[in-house]
């Protein structure tokens, strides 16, 4: 039996190491999908639609200016955010269907299996998008039979939760862990997401923390408000194609408003991060200043809003013009565990925590990466971005004085154009952008334009 004196200088020498112990913040992750760089007011004063939980939140955290989903579409996008690694290393430029074999092995390190390494309870609630492995294909691509069941999804990848479906064209099919539990109608979809996500919030287990990622549907098609919801917005698509987006828009915005209210009622707002994105640029609307939509490579393709807000940490309406990627989540969670990525894991995932905190004194990023849907590609350092098209041209805009990207200037600077290639292959024949030992390349998925031209 220990003695007083023992008790006491062993609680001693835990509560030093308790003190000594990285804070754990939980973790919060929403992205909207498709939703633009121009279409938040706090992104653009001139914006006709109505994002006010979106707004307040930038208010109340750091809005970043200058951040860039993996790429202009939806599934290669995921693909980074999960793994911090560039899509354009496994070929990955389209989007995937409803029987894709998953594109992210269950080997590789991912966001929410390296936060479960710390302890986090992790869950998925929403689109996944990344591909799932059917112990059978039976049904079609936008409805799959009750009870068929997934052999390798969110749950192999280190989400201990996952309540959602593979994507949006198949809005209807709802997966509860690893099999398919029941059918909704595309308006109840998105009801029944936040519900689920709320829920987890209110029920998880409580003392450890926590980390909910909540990829929505809003604004992607289909347009389907919720009656509440319906010209609730009191704004129409500023493009003028379907009234009903604002609407669905506003619902977005609302069901982020709700995740915020869960964390208020239940007392964790205080100890949690809450990042809020989008997977890639407006479908089909392009918004000044930048050119460029969703699928392309201009800056309006995969410029998205990054608003993150993290109390007594990230300064309340706060900005960053730091140029960041979608990537960077998973270096950045490592970075404030006080932890290290292994060699073989977020090859292109930097951490902003630097960023976060106002410390940071030089750029963090050496250069950043762009891919469109059609397999051009880009590279971004510093105001410079050298896009190869995949007809094999290469265009170099300076993005501070043109940002619409309407000014070709490789002809006027061959030896920038020469530099910025060459720091490309190097990427691509190291496997990795950041600092580390040398990764498998995927020199089978290399770029034809990045050949030399005879």
């Amino acid at each position: 039996m220990k003695t007083p004196i023992a008790l006491l200088a062993a609680c001693l020498i835990l509560a030093a190491h308790a003190a000594a112990a990285p804070d754990k913040p939980n973790i919060v992750l929403v992205l909207f999908d498709d939703l633009g760089y121009g279409e938040p007011k706090s992104y653009r004063a001139a914006s006709k639609l109505e994002t006010p939980r979106l707004d307040r939140l930038a208010a109340e955290g750091m809005h970043f200016t200058d951040a860039h989903s993996a790429a202009a579409v939806c599934t290669p996008t995921r693909y980074g955010l999960l793994t911090g690694r560039y899509p354009s290393r496994i070929g990955q430029y389209g989007v995937l269907t409803t029987f894709s074999p998953p594109i992210i092995p269950e080997s590789r390190l991912t966001l929410p299996a390296f936060l479960k390494r710390h302890g986090y309870q992790t869950a998925c609630i929403g689109k996944w998008h990344l591909g799932l492995q059917w112990e059978k294909k039976a049904g079609t691509e936008s409805m799959v039979p009750i009870g068929s069941r997934i052999t390798s999804g969110p749950n192999q990848l280190g989400f201990d939760d996952f309540y959602g479906f593979t994507h949006a064209r198949n809005i209807r099919t709802i997966i509860g862990q690893d099999r398919v539990v029941e059918y909704v109608t595309e308006v109840e979809n998105q009801p029944r997401m936040i519900s689920k996500a709320v829920q987890w919030l209110e029920n998880r287990e409580p003392g450890k923390p926590f980390f909910l990622y909540f990829p929505m549907c809003p604004p992607h098609t289909p347009l389907v408000p919720a009656p509440e919801f319906v010209g609730k917005s009191g704004s129409i698509d500023e493009i003028g194609k379907d009234p009903k987006y604002g609407d669905w828009l506003y619902q977005g915005d609302h069901m982020l408003g709700q995740l915020l209210d869960a964390l208020d009622r239940k007392g964790l707002a205080a100890n949690t991060m809450v990042i809020v994105t989008s997977d890639n640029g407006a479908a089909g609307r392009p918004y000044p200043p930048f050119r460029g939509q969703k699928t392309t490579i201009h800056e309006g393709g995969h410029r998205v809003p990054f608003i993150v807000r993290w109390p007594g940490k990230v300064p309340p309406g706060s900005r960053c013009d730091q140029t960041i990627c979608l990537n960077d989540i998973l270096a950045t969670c490592a970075d404030v565990l006080n932890d290290k990525l292994p060699e073989d894991a977020g090859e292109d995932s930097v951490s902003i925590l630097p960023a976060l905190l106002g410390t940071a004194s030089q750029p963090l990023r050496e250069a950043t990466l762009h891919q469109s849907q059609g397999r051009d590609l880009a590279i971004r350092q510093g105001p410079w971005k050298l896009v190869f098209l995949k007809n094999r041209k290469r265009h170099l805009y300076h993005l501070t004085d043109d940002p619409g990207e309407t000014k070709d200037l490789a002809a006027k600077h061959p030896q920038l154009v020469a530099q910025m290639t060459q720091l490309l292959k190097q990427y691509i024949a190291k496997g990795r952008s950041t600092p580390g030992t040398q990764q498998p390349s995927s020199d089978s998925v290399a770029w034809p334009m990045l050949k030399e031209k005879k």
